[in-house]
């Protein structure tokens, strides 16, 4: 048996709970207070995954603007993190950019896609 203890970040209460794995399986989630620390627990130990958030660079914004803050449209495999990062170092953009356009789509191999998470004239 294999214990391993997390703080929730399911939701404001922080719960510490304590994870049973038994060859790689969950066998028990405690500590936690309602369903989403269950979920969480669960998902963290057996395939923990990350939004991702950067930045990439701007050209012809009439505004200035030289960056555009972005990030994953949902989570990917926390493996993959460095790979996108590496994927989006060479992105340059082009304004005007609209709130929630994709930058980049299916990064990294990922199945996700980079959305703007702000609009840039």
């Amino acid at each position: 048996m294999e214990t391993v203890n997390l703080i929730c970040i399911g939701c404001p209460m922080g719960c510490p709970m304590t994870v049973t794995l038994e060859n790689g399986v969950v066998q028990s989630v405690s500590g936690n207070t309602c369903r989403r620390g269950d979920i969480y627990a669960r998902k963290e130990v057996t395939a923990p995954t990350r939004i991702v958030t950067s930045t990439v660079r701007v050209t012809g914004s009439t505004t200035g603007a030289v960056t555009v803050p972005c990030k994953t449209a949902s989570d990917i495999p926390k493996k993959d993190i460095f790979r996108c990062m590496e994927a989006l170092a060479g992105v340059t953009v082009s304004a005007p950019i609209r709130l929630g356009q994709a930058l980049v789509k299916n990064v990294a191999s990922t199945g996700v896609d980079v959305v703007a998470t702000k609009e840039i004239l």
